[in-house]
């Protein structure tokens, strides 16, 4: 029969081999959970711009009875709009004269009745088309021109005018600022986040996905996965959203 073994030395013993399984056990579950604590937020900055640039273009027609008689109307009221143009202040750099086509122009019409009813395309005369553009950094006195122009309509010139479209010509430069001035948002988010939790601390990034930038018109919030481009209006919110992932501590 085996002598009784003393507790007096077995229980700091077994005490100690419980301990250390305990704090091994911790420590993985620890190192694991550290390993996939994270908090993904989003983004955003926005920023109101106003357009440097205008692009302006008119559709201006010659009509007669025959090509050449249709061309010289054309090339007339080509030459009435340049000059109301120079009039206007704009300048000859400012302004871009696009190719003229010159077409004949046909109508369906019906003779006849009955069994001898027909239907043939009949000549309607010659019609001369031609764009005039005008692109300048001078937004206002061309938004003004576009609006006056109705006066050359008033003298008997067949022009057609289209809205202008509005650019940002510094945009590349601003995109890039809009983007860090987003992600400084997310991290300021994620830190609101996590000292309102009182979850730990941010760490270092883990992940960033940048996204598109939007140009909207002012006062718009849309957004397009694509990224939208305004050029209907002069002044633009633009919109920058970016989506990242820090580590916690």
């Amino acid at each position: 029969m085996r002598p009784m073994e003393n507790p007096r030395l077995l229980t700091p013993i077994a005490i100690a081999l419980v301990l250390s399984t305990f704090i091994a056990a911790v420590t993985v579950v620890f190192l694991r959970t550290r390993d996939t604590r994270s908090i993904e937020v989003t983004g955003s900055a926005k920023r109101r711009i106003v357009s440097d640039l205008i692009e302006w273009t008119a559709s201006v027609q010659g009509h007669g009875s025959g090509r050449v008689a249709s061309a010289q109307e054309l090339k007339a009221s080509i030459e009435k709009t340049r000059a109301y143009l120079v009039a206007q202040g704009v300048t000859a750099d400012e302004i871009r004269v696009g190719p003229a086509s010159v077409d004949e122009m046909f109508e369906q019409r019906v003779e006849g009745h009955g069994e001898e009813r027909v239907e043939r395309s009949v000549s309607t005369g010659w019609r001369g088309l031609q764009q005039i553009t005008v692109r300048s950094t001078d937004v206002n006195k061309i938004e003004r021109v576009s609006r006056e122009v109705t006066s050359l309509i008033e003298q008997g010139l067949d022009l057609s005018s289209e809205r202008p479209s509005y650019f940002y010509t510094r945009l590349a430069d601003l995109k890039i600022e809009m983007l860090a001035e987003a992600s400084k948002d997310a991290r300021t988010r994620a830190e609101q986040m996590v000292a309102a939790a009182g979850g730990g601390s941010i760490g270092k990034l883990t992940n960033a996905d940048m996204g598109v930038i939007n140009v909207n018109p002012a006062n718009s919030t849309e957004t397009n996965w694509q990224g939208n481009n305004d050029t209907t209006t002069l002044e633009k919110d633009i919109l920058a959203i970016v989506h990242i992932t820090f580590e916690l501590r």
